[in-house]
C-alpha cells in the first residue's frame, strides 16, 4: 500500500474528502518525524512504537576487494510492533 492508497482508504472509512485525509496523513508523518528528531519516542497503544536507536561505529569489509572499511556511527529509526498488531499478522 502506498500513500495514495492509504489516503483513499482513510477517506472512505472516515467519510471525509481525500484532501482532508491527505492532510491528516501528512501531518501524522510530520509529527512523528519531529518527535523522533527531538529524541522522544512515539507510542500508539496496540499498534506499536517508533523510536530512535544509535548504531555504534564499526569496521566492515568491502565484499569485492576484502578491504576494511570504517562504518560511522548513526541514528536509526526503529519500529517495535504492539501486541494487537503482532497478533493480527
Amino acid at each position: 500500500m502506498n500513500k495514495g492508497e492509504l489516503v483513499d482508504r482513510m477517506a472512505k472509512a472516515a467519510g471525509i474528502s481525500k484532501t482532508a485525509a491527505d492532510k491528516a496523513v501528512t501531518e501524522f508523518t510530520s509529527a512523528v518525524t519531529e518527535t523522533l528528531k527531538s529524541g522522544e519516542k512515539v507510542t500508539l497503544i496496540g499498534f506499536g512504537t517508533f523510536l530512535v536507536s544509535e548504531r555504534k561505529a564499526r569496521t566492515g569489509r568491502n565484499p569485492r576487494t576484502g578491504a576494511a572499511l570504517k562504518i560511522p556511527a548513526k541514528k536509526m529509526v526503529r519500529f517495535k510492533p504492539g501486541t494487537k498488531l503482532s497478533e493480527s499478522v
